[in-house]
């Protein structure tokens, strides 16, 4: 089968396009028809720093962002069939799905949205994953729409998690929404992806918060360059406020700063529940399924922002270089071999 890999780490052409034995269904395994896939910060840092099992071994293979079809089962799955449509996110202690056919147990699997095609699906696992969890098993967020929900800050709205954080927030809460953008274009997408407010992370952040609301955020959901911003996030809280990150920040946090507000900090890994397979890691699989009905419902939208072609070495080199400029819009999808 074709995939695109590569033998050690490096810069963007270090991926090469490779042909690999088409993989045999584990026990709860579904073996997918890959259709298309997206890239995410994850895939660069990786393959930057992160080579093969072995040296001059065989290729690794990236991505956790996958749109396709069931074509084989594991003798033990019994949530699907033959011929489904899924997307899904992966995990990180196996081949990634930049090929043909990728293996993927059926617990982490949703069923497609049927509204939209496979690229606008391959858009949206590890993201939504990503923002669900920060927003509802980090935070603790109700998912309803109380009076005085309060608000919630997203820094970088305009970023793969912030799009969709964006529009899960305004969508399942009674929360202000303000996120951060600092380009017009950027601040376009988040007005769009639902934001109330879009407020200018180049400038002082709090001052821009308070504005909004005098009494500060009850939330912040920290994507990107925490460490930059954190003086601002904690005077933008509210006491008793809740911080969560996704990053490692480039710079120590001093957290004390957080104590005279009570500020609660979590930290947010997608991977956490696949990788020491806990007893809830099924629940990644309902939330996709959650979210699929709320796209064919037409609550939410696909974050594709850009479809650049076929899955090839070539094209996944250019999702690897837009992904590491730090000035993505929405997500970056491949799709057909």
């Amino acid at each position: 089968m074709k995939a695109i890999g590569y033998y050690t780490t490096g810069a963007v052409d270090v991926l090469v396009d490779i042909d690999l034995p088409k993989p045999i269904p584990g026990p709860t395994d579904l073996l997918i028809e890959v259709r298309a896939i997206s890239v995410n910060p994850v895939d660069a840092k990786i393959r930057a720093g992160s080579g093969p099992e072995s040296p001059g071994g065989d290729a690794k293979v990236l991505g956790w962002d996958a749109a396709g079809v069931v074509v084989a089962l594991g003798i033990e799955t019994t949530r699907f069939a033959l011929g489904d449509e899924v997307y899904y996110a992966g995990v990180l202690n196996r081949a990634g799905c930049d090929a043909e056919f990728h293996l993927v147990d059926e617990r982490i699997v949703g069923r497609k949205p049927a509204r939209i095609g496979f690229a606008e699906a391959a858009a949206l696992p590890l993201t939504t994953l990503t923002a669900w969890e920060m927003l509802f098993d980090r935070l603790r967020i109700r998912i309803d729409k109380p009076a005085k929900a309060g608000s919630i800050l997203v820094i970088g709205g305009a970023g793969g998690v912030g799009s969709i954080a964006i529009q899960l927030a305004r969508c399942l809460t009674g929360l202000t929404v303000i996120a951060t953008a600092s380009r017009p274009a950027t601040q376009s997408w988040s007005l769009e992806m639902g934001a109330h407010h879009v407020v200018d992370h180049r400038r002082p952040i709090a001052e821009q918060v308070k504005a909004i609301v005098p009494e500060g955020v009850n939330y912040v959901l920290a994507l990107t360059r925490t460490e930059d911003h954190f003086d601002e996030i904690v005077e933008a809280l509210a006491p008793q406020g809740g911080l969560v990150l996704i990053e490692n920040p480039a710079r120590p946090l001093d957290i004390v700063k957080l104590k005279p507000k009570s500020i609660s900090l979590h930290w947010e890994f997608v991977f956490t529940r696949t990788r020491y397979e806990t007893g809830d890691m099924g629940e990644q699989g309902q939330v996709l399924n959650e979210v699929a009905r709320l796209v064919d419902a037409g609550l939410i939208r696909t974050t594709m922002n850009t479809n650049l072609g076929l899955i090839n070495a070539s094209n996944l080199r250019r999702a690897h270089t837009i992904a590491e400029s730090g000035t993505a819009i929405g997500k970056v999808v491949l799709s057909g071999f």
